[in-house]
């Protein structure tokens, strides 16, 4: 876009999609191995006292129940709602290569909450880290809002950025959440927590 004033990022790496295209079968399943096994760290950092079931005073250690994990599965809005639903999603999703979608996600909430004069640097990261055309997390919108998202955001604004976080959000609801819900590492970790509820 001629006289856009975002510089363009060199594509330095390859992104973990085309990483899976080009790789060996081998290498894929390693990867999702490394799924199960990063999940597990995450969880063990997130609810590190769940088998006693030991509540602690460090807030930071969160203490997962059931009942949580179920209210996840009612809606997206739900599961992200929870900080550690949003971490949980987030490992899915890095085992299928799109966690551009979760993060764009995030980043637009903290957008949101910025001050005035600090609109202008968060939206220029935003773009060109998930928007522009050769980002290296680029989102899955189409042409049209990828330009009007552009447009917006040399203006910034509270909302510049409203359309494609909504846009993305719904590309997760429809396509990833169900997955997520009926995932391994979904499943297990509810009927982990409601065994250890039932002891």
């Amino acid at each position: 876009m001629p006289g856009f004033f975002f510089p363009h990022n060199n594509m330095t790496e390859l992104n973990g999609k085309e990483d899976c295209k080009l790789a060996e079968g081998k290498i894929c399943k390693k990867k999702q191995k490394a799924f199960g096994a990063d999940l597990k760290n995450y969880l063990k950092c997130m609810v590190p006292h769940i088998e006693s079931g030991i509540k602690t005073s460090n807030s930071r250690n969160v203490l997962l129940s059931a009942e949580e994990v179920i209210q996840w599965s009612q809606s997206l809005e739900k599961l992200l709602a929870s900080q550690s639903g949003q971490g949980v999603f987030r490992e899915f999703l890095k085992s299928e290569f799109s966690e551009e979608n979760i993060e764009f996600w995030l980043a637009c909430e903290d957008y949101k909450k910025t001050k005035s004069d600090h609109l202008h640097g968060k939206a220029e990261r935003i773009y060109e880290e998930f928007v522009q055309s050769d980002a290296i997390k680029q989102i899955n919108i189409d042409y049209q809002m990828r330009e009007a998202t552009a447009k917006r955001a040399q203006d910034p604004t509270h909302t510049s950025f409203d359309e494609a976080q909504k846009t993305v959000y719904i590309l997760m609801e429809r396509d990833s959440y169900p997955r997520f819900l009926k995932s391994k590492a979904y499943l297990n970790l509810l009927n982990q927590l409601q065994t250890n509820t039932s002891k």
